[in-house]
């Protein structure tokens, strides 16, 4: 007794790791062929995005992101855009880029159809989500390296699995500031809108989510900054990309590949940013100016206004045949 109390750890134990393997391994021979069926929707989704980048030329890519960054950010973030692809292509890491890009695209794209509908749930209900908060403190306090044990297990390797183990590691986010910006909503606005006699549907769509649709984008934002700082760990699954480029230089001690290839997540981390910050802007921060008054939609807007008011200030021929009776009249 003396000797349990004196050392307590050598005599009680909880053998967690023996229960997370067994766990992982019933789960591998008995829902194997599940998880592999998971893996065809993503790999359909990721294929699709990864031809489209590879089959633009460069230049037209970085001229409509920078076009899209001008739009949804301003001219600034336009510039800043152009200039970070630019500097992928120059360094040198082009092709790794629009990989990387295709992953975090295809892993946010998947993180917004799964975080904000889980989101708006734990908004609503404190219920669900006391218990959520749990489940997101795990994954977000446990280190990403944790993760690819079991994902390797049950997907295998490659970029789908790098897709998925994104997921999971960058998933957190996006919930819980939805979840945030779903309760900030004043109640004073809540009851306007029931009073008004909107039903809780138009109540969540056209009240809560709008309000609420700054803070998701930053939700977004931050989902974004986790799937790119997961590029190098995912490299380990044979992932490709600029992570491919950081774990090879590591493994030889080259230093070049491995700046080249740091940079390039850097520079390719503040071309999201600026997109991502951007589509969380009120219209407010915009001057008040709409979406189509702004920008180059803005600018086109405004040459087609100005063509319309110049063609109506241009005076018509006169038909020469008579229009009313009077005219007739005195004709004959």
């Amino acid at each position: 007794m003396l000797d349990v109390i004196a050392r307590p750890f050598q005599h009680i134990r909880l053998p967690l790791g023996q229960w997370a393997d067994a766990l992982v391994t019933w789960l591998v021979l008995n829902f194997r062929s599940v998880f592999q069926e998971i893996r065809y929707p993503v790999q359909f989704l990721l294929d699709m995005i990864q031809h489209q980048l590879s089959s633009v030329h460069p230049f037209v890519l970085i001229g409509a992101l920078m076009l899209v960054g001008w739009q949804v950010a301003g001219g600034r973030a336009g510039i800043v855009i152009g200039v970070c692809l630019f500097a992928l292509g120059a360094i040198g890491a082009w092709a790794d880029a629009m990989d990387t890009l295709s992953i975090v695209f295809t892993a946010i794209v998947l993180c917004a159809m799964i975080g904000i509908p889980v989101g708006v749930v734990a908004g609503l209900s404190a219920r669900f989500n006391a218990c959520l908060r749990v489940l997101l403190d795990f994954m977000q306090s446990i280190p990403s390296f944790v993760y690819l044990v079991p994902v390797v297990m049950l997907f295998g390797i490659g970029n789908v699995s790098g897709v998925l183990v994104t997921v999971i590691y960058a998933i957190s986010p996006i919930i819980r500031l939805t979840s945030l910006g779903i309760r900030q909503v004043r109640p004073d606005v809540l009851e306007a809108g029931h009073a008004f006699g909107c039903s809780p549907l138009k109540i969540l769509f056209r009240v809560r989510l709008p309000l609420a649709r700054p803070t998701i984008m930053a939700g977004v934002n931050q989902t974004v900054m986790l799937a790119l700082s997961m590029a190098v760990v995912a490299a380990m699954i044979s992932v490709a990309g600029l992570g491919q480029m950081v774990l090879r230089g590591i493994g030889q001690l080259d230093v070049a590949t491995a700046t080249t290839g740091g940079v390039g997540i850097v520079l390719l981390a503040i071309t999201i940013d600026r997109i991502s910050q951007g589509l969380g802007m009120s219209l407010r921060d915009h001057g008040m100016q709409r979406w189509c008054d702004r920008g180059p939609l803005g600018m086109l807007n405004r040459i087609v206004r100005r063509f319309h008011r110049g063609n109506r200030d241009v005076p018509q021929p006169r038909d020469p045949r008579p229009t009313s009776l009077v005219e007739r009249d005195a004709q004959t």
